[in-house]
């Protein structure tokens, strides 16, 4: 079983929204039961929040479902659990470091990465753009689901 943990700064827009997406492939592909998949945040801010309206809604518009979502902060002990850590952003990269320590296993990726693609996603709660953010997030989750199958 391939243990995926998705991290961004706060937990409640892109992480959730990776986590999700990244569970409907797998669903689709009938491969549940090989994956564990969750979300954190770097931050403490968000701690305890529901997902952002936003993802909600472009997760709605593609049909993607998902559950009530909590936000919780990464742990150190996440890096022994998780065999991929994978930031949205440069900055959640610096984060993930922070909080773990050293990448000894290379577990830590930034998810546009396996598409080849050394940028960040960018984060919609200052740019209010989902779309993009999804579009971005599919790329990656797709790029980094076939790159482990």
């Amino acid at each position: 079983m391939k243990k995926i943990l998705f991290v961004c700064l706060g937990n409640i827009c892109r992480s959730p929204m990776a986590e999700f997406v990244f569970k409907d492939i797998v669903r689709k592909d009938g491969k549940e039961r090989n994956f564990y998949i969750e979300s954190a945040a770097t931050s403490t801010e968000e701690i305890g929040s529901d997902m952002h309206y936003g993802t909600k809604e472009i997760l709605d518009r593609y049909k993607i479902p998902y559950k009530k979502h909590t936000a919780r902060q990464l742990k150190k002990e996440d890096y022994d659990k998780f065999d991929y850590i994978i930031g949205m952003d440069s900055g959640n990269i610096r984060g993930i470091l922070r909080i773990v320590g050293e990448d000894n296993q290379n577990k830590v990726y930034k998810l546009l990465n396996f598409a080849k693609e050394n940028r960040d996603i960018a984060d919609p709660w200052y740019t209010g753009n989902f779309k993009k953010t999804y579009d971005d997030i599919l790329k990656g989750c797709m790029a980094l689901y076939n790159n482990i199958k």
